[in-house]
């Protein structure tokens, strides 16, 4: 099952308490304090580990504790630090406080252990207290207690390549043509529950990562359908591919303007993120030449035509963030310009690198 957001509460521990303790020993008078210190809790960490893509395994697990720091021992005996504990989360996961949403960690990149929350330290044993005046104390410290916090955790996938789209209009198809991807495909909308990364080859040395969510409709950002809860997948992506279904009964014009306005909505980062478009599904349209023109005459896309791939107009005077830098029109099925689109995917995003 796929997990992308789960509240936990998470606690260090306790530090060990000092020992009161005097020394006792054959032919020794009055020995002195010989109590020792107690451990330090153990502390909270989270690592990167790239081989789990969800946080489903946090389901049913909500509490996690360090280990305590063991009490001091006489004989100035440090009492045993306590274990530390690692939470492993899958890269891309964002640390929120659930009090006051802050941000605490931002976790992307493998690495190794990060300290989230330090272990109570252990308190000190009676011999520290002993001086001129008092030889002999009969105190110690207590632990420090640890921290202990109520966190939220939001799993945003990290990807190239983010894909956009009404409800089945070919984004699974897409993805399972140009890459290794084997998304659930069927002739129905919603067929997509949960999202999806595939990588792309480009070449034998090549490649980038592509995500596919669930389709978005009008009014997702008030609520409605599956891809809003879904769209921080792609907030961290470097590019934006717009699919528009060449056969749906809204015209191109029409699902251009909605999700774009859909995604302005919910994230104006995500909404200024540079873009492209396909237009979907050309082998069922007969006049698909003069639909990709008329898209772009309404849409004033003043582009130029590439050179050697059909069905292709470039932006080559690229003034404005709102404009894409290509449209192309293809088709999964019959693999028409399949190619062409990794080409003008991959220098798209080798551009923005």
């Amino acid at each position: 099952m796929f997990v992308d957001c789960v509240e936990i509460f998470v606690s260090s521990g306790k530090g060990g308490e000092g020992a009161v303790s005097f020394r006792r020993e054959k032919f020794v008078l009055n020995g002195g304090p010989d109590g020792g210190n107690g451990g330090k809790g153990g502390s909270i960490y989270f690592r990167v580990d790239r081989n789990t893509d969800t946080l489903s395994h946090f389901r049913g697990h909500k509490h996690f504790k360090a280990q305590n720091g063991q009490p001091g021992l006489g004989g100035n005996k440090y009492g045993k630090k306590g274990k530390d504990l690692v939470i492993a989360v899958p890269p891309g996961t964002q640390v929120y406080d659930t009090q006051n949403g802050e941000l605490l960690l931002d976790l992307v990149e493998e690495s190794g252990k990060i300290l989230f929350l330090e272990g109570g330290k252990g308190g000190l044993g009676n011999v520290h207290f002993k001086n001129a005046i008092n030889q002999r104390p009969t105190y110690a410290q207590k632990g420090l207690a640890g921290i202990s916090k109520n966190i939220r955790l939001e799993l945003k996938l990290i990807a190239d390549v983010g894909l956009v789209g009404f409800p089945n209009v070919g984004k699974s198809t897409l993805i399972s043509v140009l890459s290794h991807a084997k998304p659930e495909i069927a002739d129905y909308e919603f067929t997509t529950l949960v999202p999806s990364l595939g990588i792309v080859p480009i070449g034998d040395y090549y490649s980038f990562v592509m995500a596919d969510i669930p389709g978005i409709i009008g009014g997702a950002s008030e609520g409605k359908g599956l891809g809003i809860q879904f769209l921080r997948h792609i907030e961290r992506t470097k590019f934006l591919l717009f699919v528009l279904d060449m056969v749906n009964y809204r015209s191109l014009n029409e699902q251009f303007n909605t999700l774009k306005s859909e995604l302005e909505n919910f994230s104006l980062i995500l909404s200024c993120k540079p873009y492209g478009i396909v237009l979907s599904k050309s082998d069922a349209r007969v006049d698909k030449k003069e639909a990709l023109e008329e898209f772009l005459r309404v849409m004033n896309f003043n582009f130029k035509k590439h050179s050697t791939t059909p069905l292709c107009f470039i932006n080559e005077n690229l003034t404005s963030k709102n404009e894409p830098l290509f449209v192309i029109a293809a088709s999964s099925v019959q693999k028409e310009n399949s190619e062409a689109l990794k080409y003008l995917l991959y220098e798209a995003i080798k551009g923005i690198k």
